[in-house]
């Protein structure tokens, strides 16, 4: 299968308090383009730093990331986030909802930004299939946890990435609001091929991959 994400010899470093603190170190991976893979580790592993390194979010000290056929070191800030527009979806544990937009307008940021003539009744289509349609015109105030976060799976895909990167996306949902979640979650990525790497302290979520990358210490193990 085509690699969608290769990781080559990665690692970060950062000066505090005159000192060197290694946070990732000789990090080595790939993962083909529609497979579903977890990242898990303790606390403090590296595992948020990776994933943003992985999405072009921060840059390594030194290394290579390969996303979507692209070398992401040597592009500049503007190529960067035209890479994430055109081939990467979020989401985070905080649902990182623009609290001034409903639930509709959310989910059509990125279609909007794409300049996409077609948004809004994509966004409708989207928020149907994760049992919202009935709420896109509230605000993320007005919504329950669980509801914020299919608002965030909804936008996630609106431009059908290549890769979703999803960092603790259960982590603030109760066990039944999670079940729904990952269902969903799980369910898109097979009705649009996209590749899904999560971060997760759940083990159980992380058995639901083909794929689980463990690291410690910030050293893959």
């Amino acid at each position: 299968m085509t690699s969608i994400l290769e990781v080559r010899k990665l690692r970060k470093t950062y000066r505090s308090a005159g000192k060197t603190l290694t946070v990732l170190e000789d990090i080595n991976f790939s993962f083909d383009a529609g497979s579903t893979n977890a990242i898990i580790g303790p606390s403090g592993s590296g595992k948020t730093t990776l994933l943003g390194i992985c999405a072009g979010l921060d840059r390594p000290t030194s290394g290579d990331v390969i996303l979507a056929g692209e070398h992401l070191n040597v592009r500049s800030e503007d190529e960067l986030a035209a890479i994430r527009n055109r081939s990467v979806g979020f989401i985070f544990q905080n649902f990182q909802l623009m609290p001034s937009l409903t639930a509709l307008e959310n989910v059509m940021v990125p279609l909007e930004l794409r300049k996409e003539r077609d948004a809004r009744p994509r966004s409708m289509e989207l928020l149907d299939r994760v049992g919202l349609a009935d709420r896109s015109h509230h605000y993320p105030v007005q919504l329950s946890g669980g509801e914020q976060q299919r608002v965030a799976l909804a936008r996630a895909f609106s431009n059908q990435p290549s890769i979703l990167f999803a960092d603790e996306p259960t982590g603030n949902l109760d066990a039944e609001t999670s079940e729904r979640v990952v269902q969903l979650l799980f369910g898109l990525n097979k009705e649009i091929g996209t590749t899904l790497v999560l971060v997760t302290h759940n083990p159980d979520l992380a058995a639901q991959t083909q794929r689980t990358i463990r690291i410690k210490g910030g050293q893959l193990v």
